[in-house]
């Protein structure tokens, strides 16, 4: 990795900072896994002391603990966006525009996406339990839509919810190590799987 310039931290507002610490720390624990990152990589990421990245955010534990959630949040919020106005979409439309939304965001931040969907999941408790309660979230959400807007009945919407954000986040695991692939390409191919189903008449 190219060395940064030693120089004291200009004065910014915490919040700024910090901001800068989380961008720095996910770019590291993303690329180089939780257990190989280290305090002294990520300050030099962000430009700033190593004391001070230990006086915002304590320890490496609650360093990654808060870059998962901030991540969490982006990726819940860019598919809530997408979907925010179900009544203005047939629900064909609805499942592409969700489907299009979360591999824009995961192709966009495939560190932010490496640290959710591979570190966190690699190193126990408390983090594994922080991305089931994402997936938890964005699989309810994904069932009511399908509820509301297709001929699923809630109870066989929850499965299918489930199979369908347990696909996405293989496939865009897989287009992230695939040079060449596009979030439009990865959209398509699961809407290709699963809205034949979803569409089909209940009964």
């Amino acid at each position: 990795m190219e060395k940064r310039a030693s120089h004291p931290a200009r004065r910014l507002p915490r919040a700024v900072r910090e901001q800068q610490m989380l961008d720095a720390a996910v770019r590291v624990f993303g690329r180089r896994g939780y257990q190989a990152a280290s305090m002294d990589e990520i300050a030099e990421e962000a430009g700033v002391s190593k004391p001070l990245v230990y006086l915002y955010l304590t320890s490496k534990d609650t360093l990654f603990t808060a870059c998962l959630r901030r991540e969490a949040h982006a990726l819940k919020s860019a598919i809530h966006r997408a979907t925010a106005n179900p009544a203005a979409q047939d629900p064909e439309q609805l499942l592409w525009s969700g489907l299009l939304a979360f591999f824009t965001h995961t192709s966009e931040h495939p560190d932010g996406w490496a640290v959710l969907h591979r570190q966190a999941r690699t190193h126990g408790e408390p983090f594994a339990a922080e991305v089931a309660s994402l997936r938890e979230e964005i699989a309810a959400y994904v069932t009511t839509l399908i509820a509301s807007h297709t001929n699923a009945a809630h109870a066989s919407a929850t499965p299918l919810a489930h199979a369908l954000v347990g696909a996405a986040e293989s496939l865009a695991d897989w287009a992230n190590r695939t040079p060449g692939t596009t979030a439009h390409q990865s959209a398509a191919t699961l809407m290709t799987l699963t809205w034949p189903g979803l569409s089909r008449p209940a009964g």
